[in-house]
């Protein structure tokens, strides 16, 4: 499997780019093909993927990479 590239959206859901696999609480397996937008906010009605509330609910985050 390629390598995938996980960005964090400032206010917004992590979109990753690549082949990977998501693997849920309960050990069930979906493979994605090239990318998704994965829900940081906790309100999207369709976690893990995110639905667009984090533009309603006042989410607020600029992550930035540190070491």
């Amino acid at each position: 499997m390629a390598e995938a590239t996980i960005t964090p959206g400032d206010d917004g859901p992590y979109h990753v780019q690549g082949d990977f696999v998501l693997i849920d609480g309960s050990g069930s397996r979906l493979e994605i093909t090239d990318e998704a937008w994965l829900c940081r906010c906790g309100q999207s009605d369709d976690k893990p993927f995110c639905n667009g509330a984090h533009n309603n609910c006042g989410f607020a985050d600029s992550s930035r990479v540190s070491k």
